[in-house]
């Protein structure tokens, strides 16, 4: 019986990728390119598309094969998302339930084959529901190569390719650029003995969009000190730039040269066009090392007081033993020898006569 070997299935997917080559600024992965048909005044890098609900488009895609075989694909609508790991622009997979983009366009054909060094037109429509949200929708149009490269070894590791041309649909209505910074949390990684070593700390938050439109975020991290000592001022790097409604991205920021010594509060702003957020944590920061000293010092006296109590001894009287662990003896006291008695004289009686 042959043995299947198992296999990790992985999608490549290249979204808005700029190249240099012809049509510019299209989705390339060397192999085929994904983009917008040009328009009678000029090459759009993506689909920027603006409807009322109810509203139907129809507009074109083009698949560009760029290598000596013919290449078959697979074409879907799909709806994008922001990166778990770094907030980056990804679509969902063909399998995937769509709500946005990838529920409401149609392509023309679900499957192309494309010549050697030959590019494909495919039409779609894209059809706004009367009941949906106002605000912006992104998406992509997806050419899918359904085959698996797979790899060698006792796992292989197979690699579907992809290469989405991306959709930025707004719907008419009331708009809100809305941010929310939340889970503030700092962590301390200090040196085992204070002043031995780097002390550094991990600022982690989530980024929130709250509103119903795509914002680019600016971030502020700000820590204080005891008695208001500003310790740290500074903007954030590697903030997405692209932050999709009702998405949430987890992100860290490290400290360097954190304080080892003190108490305080980290602060984290965020902010875009129309809005401004911002939480905080507080913290502090202690030579832990010292600490579990002087706490097993403490436990320690404590524990020899209150052996001492319940035998009934005087705490702490061992401190002050002689040599050899006995009480030394204290001085006997003499006595004082009495006073001689002082002798009466006798009294006489006034009745008395010689």
């Amino acid at each position: 019986m042959r043995r299947v070997k198992p296999y990790v299935l992985l999608l490549s997917l290249i979204l808005g990728v700029l190249c240099t080559a012809s049509p510019a600024r299209a989705a390339d992965n060397g192999s085929w390119s994904v983009y917008p048909v040009a328009s009678r005044i000029a090459a759009r890098p993506y689909f920027y598309l603006s409807l009322d609900p109810g509203q139907t488009i129809t507009d074109k895609v083009a698949v560009a094969n760029k290598t000596g075989r013919p290449l078959t694909f697979r074409l879907y609508a799909a709806d994008a998302y922001n990166t778990a790991r770094d907030g980056g622009f990804a679509v969902r997979t063909v399998q995937e339930r769509m709500r946005g983009v990838g529920a409401w366009a149609r392509l023309g054909k679900a499957r192309v084959t494309v010549p050697p060094h030959r590019t494909l037109t495919v039409p779609f429509t894209l059809r706004v529901p009367k009941g949906a949200e106002p605000g912006d929708h992104p998406g992509a149009i997806v050419a899918l190569d359904e085959r698996v490269d797979p790899g060698t070894g006792s796992l292989a590791l197979g690699v579907r390719r992809a290469v989405g041309a991306r959709v930025y649909l707004r719907v008419s209505g009331p708009t809100l650029p809305a941010l929310a910074v939340e889970n503030v949390h700092i962590s301390h990684h200090q040196p085992v003995v204070p002043g031995l070593g780097d002390s550094t700390a991990t600022i982690s938050y989530t980024l929130h969009n709250t509103g119903n439109v795509t914002v680019d975020p600016k971030v502020r991290l700000r820590a204080r000190g005891l008695f208001g000592r500003t310790l740290l001022s500074r903007d954030l790097t590697r903030i997405p730039s692209e932050l999709l409604p009702g998405e949430r991205v987890r992100l860290t920021a490290r400290w360097p040269d954190a304080p080892q010594f003190d108490w305080g509060d980290v602060t984290v702003t965020a902010s875009a066009t129309g809005t401004r957020e911002s939480a905080s944590a507080s913290f502090l920061a202690l030579p832990w090392l010292v600490v579990a000293v002087a706490f097993a010092a403490g436990a320690a006296g404590g524990a020899l007081f209150a052996r001492t109590r319940r035998r009934g001894g005087r705490p702490f009287a061992g401190l002050f033993r002689g040599r050899r662990g006995r009480v030394r003896p204290s001085v006997p006291v003499r006595p004082s020898p009495p006073a001689p008695p002082t002798p009466s004289r006798p009294r006489s009686s006034p009745s008395a006569r010689p």
